[in-house]
């Protein structure tokens, strides 16, 4: 190959590197061949502020005749206490603050009032459309409240995985699985008398430590897993079909039927982390989408998302792999800043810039060339 020739190949190979050959998983992330193309990732076991983590403090109060129990419920930012480990190399132990290291959301006693304080938060990104949601969760033992992790849009949309502590013996510690739709609300707001609620009895007692629990939400169903062991599917009118967003709550409002309680003292719910990959129903996602993703079939284009293999309760099993703490693996995702291992969104927009002033000096290389050779 003549000089020439062979100086203008490699500044043409040196250019498509620049403009093709930048990061893993641009494409998004697969979970049983089910390609997501967004992710968010908490670890709260190292976070200690909710402030630029993905997450909202709800703030709240329902009063007790519109409650639909002998309560009503009073949520607030003191319910939610971020305790994270006291070394950031450490994956269990007891938090700044003692006891069970992670987020804690509190429901306690109400004395005198008839508002029962308790805790919830939700993600500031609503543009979830289908995916694989799974969070790291220990139970409370004092009986008297519902726990729980779910998508929400709004009463008649809904995907809930309940725990009731007064449920919780020797004998018996169930997961409530629970589809909420209009026809809970005509039932009463009682998803137990339809098709889409359904109970399994779990192997092990979910307030005695962490465990991983997980929904997969497709257009004609949704799939339920414990520690990544499937539960059950469920599907029908039910299922939703529009976006919202992740939360996690712990409440009671005294129903017998429900909740129970209230509790006799601090109920403490503790999360380790949380881990959604997802379909954006953001236009400008996904535009982004598209101009980030060149070539699906691409060496390292998609990325499968680790399943765990074992409870999330020792310094190996719960550290869990995140790709927000990976280098290079969430290019134009939208990522917390609140964790001090967290690889932020900042610098996937220094890497874009980067890319970009390279092609720029490349091109214009190959310009000068050019006219140099004429």
């Amino acid at each position: 190959m003549p000089p020439l020739t062979r100086s203008i190949s490699l500044l043409s190979t040196a250019i498509l590197f620049a403009t093709l050959a930048w990061a893993d998983c641009e494409c998004g992330y697969t979970v049983n061949g089910t390609l997501y193309t967004d992710l968010t990732e908490t670890d709260f076991l190292h976070t200690k502020s909710l402030n630029e983590s993905g997450w909202i403090t709800q703030v709240y109060a329902i009063e007790r005749e519109t409650s639909r129990g002998p309560f009503g419920k009073d949520a607030s930012a003191k319910q939610i206490v971020t305790n994270p480990l006291k070394s950031r190399f450490d994956w269990v132990g007891e938090g700044v603050n003692g006891g069970d290291a992670g987020l804690q959301i509190i429901t306690s006693n109400p004395g005198k009032s008839e508002l029962v304080p308790m805790g919830e938060i939700g993600t500031n990104r609503t543009d979830m459309l289908y995916g694989s949601f799974r969070a790291a969760i220990k139970l409370t033992g004092q009986e008297g409240t519902c726990g729980a992790f779910f998508w929400y849009l709004d009463d008649s949309r809904e995907i809930d995985m309940e725990f009731l502590s007064s449920q919780f013996n020797e004998t018996s510690h169930p997961v409530n699985l629970v589809l909420q739709s209009q026809a809970s609300i005509d039932a009463g707001f009682d998803a137990g008398n339809t098709d889409a609620f359904q109970t399994h009895q779990l192997p092990f007692d979910p307030s005695e430590g962490f465990n991983e629990y997980r929904f997969d939400w497709f257009e004609d169903r949704v799939d339920f897993y414990a520690n990544g062991v499937f539960l059950k599917s469920m599907s029908g009118e039910g299922v939703p079909k529009d976006p919202g967003h992740l939360m996690l709550s712990q409440w009671s409002n005294g129903d017998p039927k429900w909740s129970g309680g209230p509790p006799t003292q601090d109920a403490v719910m503790t999360v380790s982390y949380v881990k959604g990959y997802f379909n954006s129903s953001d236009t400008q996602r996904q535009s982004d989408w598209e101009n980030r993703c060149m070539d699906i079939t691409a060496p390292n284009a998609t990325c499968e998302v680790p399943e765990i293999t074992a409870p999330p309760q020792t310094n190996e099993t719960a550290n869990t792999f995140f790709f927000s703490q990976q280098q290079n693996m969430t290019v134009n995702q939208t990522l917390s800043r609140g964790n001090p291992n967290t690889i932020a969104s900042g610098a996937c927009s220094i890497h874009a810039s980067v890319q970009s002033i390279l092609t720029a000096a490349l091109l214009s290389s190959l310009v000068l060339f050019m006219n140099w050779c004429s």
